[in-house]
Parts: C-alpha cells; sequence; structure tokens
C-alpha cells in the first residue's frame, strides 16, 4: 500500500531526477503576494492526477491517462478545477498544458515511471547476490476423477 505523500515533496522528488523539467513556478500567491516556489508544474500535475480527478497513484495507466488529459487526447481539463486557479493571482492551467506538451515522448515515459516508483516502491526487500535459492516445491497433480464425483457437484 502506497504511503501518502505530499506533492511538493514528490515534485522535489522528481526534479531532482529530472532537472530538466520545467518548473514553472513563478507564480504569485494571492494571500501572501509572492511568488510561490514550490507551486511547481509537477506539483500541480499531481493535484490534478490526486485531487481533481481522484486517480490511483499506484496504477501506471492512470499517470498516463493523466497525460493524456494534459496533451488534449484524453479529457478536458476544467479550468474552473485546476490546481492553482484559487490559490494564484494567474490560472496556470494554460502554461501547464504548453510545458506538458514541450515534453518528449522519452521524458513522459520516464515521469510517468518516475511516480509509479515513488508512489509504489517494492515492498519486498531485495535479495542479496551472496543468498542461494531455495528449492522450490514440486507441485502437486490434481487428482483424476472417480465414478461418483460428479454426484458431489449436485444440490
Amino acid at each position: 500500500m502506497s504511503q501518502i505523500q505530499r506533492p511538493e515533496t514528490v515534485a522535489q522528488q522528481i526534479y531532482q531526477v529530472m532537472p530538466d523539467l520545467p518548473k514553472e513556478n513563478n507564480y504569485i500567491r494571492r494571500e501572501t503576494g509572492e511568488i510561490d516556489p514550490n507551486n511547481t508544474l509537477i506539483s500541480r500535475f499531481l493535484r490534478y492526477h490526486q485531487d481533481t480527478k481522484k486517480r490511483f497513484t499506484l496504477i501506471r495507466f492512470d499517470w498516463q491517462l493523466t497525460l493524456g488529459d494534459y496533451l488534449g487526447v484524453n479529457e478536458k481539463i476544467s479550468e474552473e478545477n485546476y490546481p492553482g486557479q484559487a490559490t494564484l493571482t494567474v490560472n496556470p492551467m494554460a502554461a501547464d498544458i504548453k510545458a506538458m506538451n514541450s515534453l518528449n515522448r522519452r521524458q513522459r515515459q520516464q515521469l510517468v515511471t518516475l511516480l509509479v516508483e515513488i508512489y509504489n516502491p517494492a515492498i519486498l526487500p531485495q535479495e542479496t547476490p551472496n543468498s542461494s535459492p531455495s528449492p522450490s516445491p514440486s507441485p502437486s497433480r490434481p487428482s483424476l476423477s472417480k465414478p461418483g464425483d460428479a454426484d458431489l457437484l449436485k444440490f
């Protein structure tokens, strides 16, 4: 089961691995009148995925659907419900869509892979190279049917 992670924290992890991704973090917060450097393209992408669309974070296909929304090949993104529209002085939706469309296929695939890895880390520990594999038990074969077995299926 995935642990709950703040979109800003996950966005930082993504930007560490993919520093060439656009940040789009030059928007001004309505409350403070100052630029919010943690309100990034990826943090809004994550909020759109989780909060607006209510899609699962563990499923690769759901991340691909969200990317499809940004690329204009899946569902239309609603300007009224877009992350940041209520908290920033300018709605970042149009610029975010443009920025996501500027990513090449490899970058989009890497982004999806990273998101799946972050939200769905391996549960089982990796084997050490020195450990020897344990022999697997031989599967037992089902017994052949006998006369009268079909009667067991009657109610």
